[in-house]
């Protein structure tokens, strides 16, 4: 379907690709793995055409229609969030106004003997077939159920673009994506601003999609429930393998290492060979076996072990000056945004002693970043109070780092502006740190990654030594190998850390206790990421949410402040929720019957206009007829997929 052949990518004298080569079969679910910076993203603007390879050529249908998420782009504004995703069809529209315009001539014409009626009949018959194809819900439906997938609310709908972050409105265009049903969808990292049930749904949605799928993803759960095969970007290269992620990573290991066991094992050999060579060179005995030998080295194909791309970030946090005992205090305080007075949080407690490594967790749009606008200062609570204590110094690093970083500065311009002292002398060093090196420093922040742009933020931290560092979604964008080596970072800072991430990989072994941002409160937790999880009976977060979001008992009054949560289950409990299954079973029996009478209906009325149409009488409106005949396809395909869901 896609043919990538010998391409070669090449600028201000590095080799980002060299002659990589393969191909994209049709239903191929590749997962794009690499460090940051290693040309996955490349990859993808290359097949899309926004970049020109300097040699070789990738080869696509001219029809083959393909869709693109980048992880950075420009978002359109002046629309509501549900008349900007209506946009995805664009060529819905397009069609149903040429089978208006198809059915129009066929009524109005006499000459059915005639090519060019035939000829219409056969186009009307072909958007027929396309419209089907494009789903038997109408374009409301599908774009609702899209949006309220990716977490949107149904207040949101109307609601300008504009008024969303910058993550929200990636979800839009995430959504305008899914809903043109493409033939390949090509994903760069579209799980960084979404929150875990988002990603569930997500998951599902492309589990079930028909197309072929390219995704680059740091998330390795997802990379192998989304994706089958995996093909490697490093040091130029790519090297392709029939498995997903985590399977990948194994048989990487073994062929390594199988690699290196036969490389030195001839490595022995050739010395071997060369000592004899050597000895016996100048005695006629041995004249015959050493010229074989020689021979023998000269036809020896060598063995080469493949280029390993083992750098990696350097990072140590500075020491962290004393604080106050209390390093973020949130005491009885309402929470919320005083330009239009809506309340976010009631009756919030949080104490963070110095020298704590806490959590926030909780699903998108519950306050985590808003408690962070708090502790830097940004927004004061309507009641109760709310602050950093004494002597705190707050590092933060930001969601969203176009906020914070500004794209025309340079990689070195960004750490200049805000180092002092003998920092200064300092930069080179600790940008090489950072993966930046040689003309690294001299390209302009537009131009980063994703990943690259996160190293950044982090190394623009290391400027001053802060005892409180407050972390937002900082393994967005990060390769695995680079959470890892945050991840350790942060073990061995002597400071307080506040993090708010939903990777439960990072945070597990790292906090030591959690706050829960659920229903516009929020609940303390003591102990770690996994002792949580326990206590919720939950095995990973995507469990909790999804729990969260289906139907339950009534929930209980919530506490007046932040508590520690001890889950107990009792027999009370399994009765209630033996009874609400019981309910469920019993709705979803209801509805499979009635939707069985309603398709019976259906398909007798399809079958009388089927037999009308066969033989339809002068003054027969077989345009109205044809307008029936597909709205009463759709509307039959929609409720047999729900009697099968079902």
């Amino acid at each position: 379907m896609i043919s990538i052949n010998d391409l070669t990518l090449s600028f201000g004298g590095t080799t980002l690709l060299d002659h990589i080569g393969f191909h994209i079969n049709d239903k191929d679910r590749i997962g794009l793995v690499g460090r940051n910076g290693a040309g996955k993203s490349t990859i993808l603007k290359l097949i899309m055409g926004l970049q020109v390879p300097t040699s070789g050529q990738i080869v696509r249908p001219s029809d083959l229609r393909i869709e693109y998420l980048p992880q950075v782009m420009d978002h359109p504004r002046g629309r509501t969030v549900m008349a900007e995703t209506m946009r995805a069809f664009e060529e819905f529209h397009r069609l149903n106004d040429r089978l208006d315009a198809v059915s129009r001539q066929i009524a109005e014409r006499t000459d059915y003997e005639s090519e060019s009626y035939r000829n219409l009949i056969i186009e009307m018959a072909q958007i027929n077939d396309e419209l089907a194809m494009m789903g038997s819900e109408t374009p409301e439906m599908q774009a609702e159920r899209t949006l309220s997938g990716l977490g949107f609310r149904r207040e949101d709908f109307e609601r300008p673009t504009e008024t969303f972050s910058q993550g929200w409105n990636m979800r839009i265009e995430l959504a305008k994506i899914l809903l043109r049903k493409p033939d390949v969808l090509l994903l760069d990292e579209p799980t960084n601003h979404l929150d875990i049930e988002s990603i569930q749904w997500l998951e599902d949605y492309l589990k079930e999609f028909t197309g072929a799928l390219v995704l680059i993803s740091h998330d390795r759960r997802f990379l192998d429930n989304c994706t089958e095969r995996t093909v490697e970007v490093m040091l130029g290269h790519i090297y392709d393998y029939k498995v997903p992620y985590s399977k990948f990573t194994v048989l990487r290991a073994e062929r390594i290492a199988q690699q290196k066991a036969a490389y030195a094992n001839q490595q022995r050999m050739i010395e071997k060979t060369e000592d004899f060579i050597a000895k016996f060179r100048y005695k006629p005995t041995k004249s015959n076996q050493v010229q074989s030998r020689i021979k023998q080295l000269e036809k020896l194909e060598r063995i080469e072990i493949d280029d390993e791309d083992l750098v990696q970030m350097s990072i140590k946090f500075p020491p962290a000056p004393r604080s106050g005992d209390v390093a973020f205090l949130v005491k009885d305080a309402v929470i919320g945004y005083p330009d239009n007075g809506k309340v976010i949080l009631r009756d919030v407690n949080i104490t963070v002693k110095r020298g704590e490594k806490v959590a926030f967790v909780g699903r998108n749009g519950e306050g985590k970043t808003t408690m962070m606008r708090v502790l830097m200062g940004e927004l004061e609570p309507f009641e109760g109070q709310a602050g950093a204590g004494y002597n705190v110094n707050v590092g933060y690093y930001a969601q969203n780092q176009n906020d914070v970083l500004r794209p025309n500065d340079t990689v070195y311009d960004t750490l200049e502006r805000v180092a002092v002292g003998e920092m200064r002398t300092r930069l080179r060093d600790l940008l090489g740190a950072f993966l930046f090196r040689g003309d690294d420093i001299d390209k302009k922040v537009l131009v980063l990654s994703g990943g690259e742009r996160s190293r950044l933020a982090l190394a623009r931290l290391m400027l001053h030594p802060y005892n409180l560092l407050a972390l937002d979604e900082p393994t967005n964008h990060m390769d695995i190998r680079a959470k890892d080596v945050l991840k350790q970072a942060l073990l061995a800072y002597d400071g307080t850390l506040i993090v708010v991430s939903h990777d439960r990989d990072f945070l597990s072994g790292l906090v030591t206790k959690i706050y829960e941002f659920a229903d516009g409160r929020v609940r303390e937790h003591l102990g770690g990421v996994d002792d949580f999880l326990r206590r919720k009976k939950a095995e990973s977060f995507r469990d909790i949410e999804r729990a969260a979001a289906a139907p339950s008992k009534p929930a209980t009054p919530a506490p007046a402040a932040a508590e520690t949560v001890q889950t107990t289950r009792t027999g009370q409990q399994d009765y209630n929720e033996r009874k609400a299954q019981a309910r469920e079973d019993k709705r979803i029996q209801n509805r499979r019957y009635a939707l069985e009478k309603q398709i019976a209906s259906i398909e007798e009325q399809m079958a009388a206009i089927e037999k009308v149409l066969e033989a339809p009488a002068p003054d027969t409106d077989i345009m109205q007829l044809t307008r029936d005949y597909l709205e009463l396809k759709r509307d039959l395909d929609y409720k047999m997929n729900e009697w099968a869901e079902l």
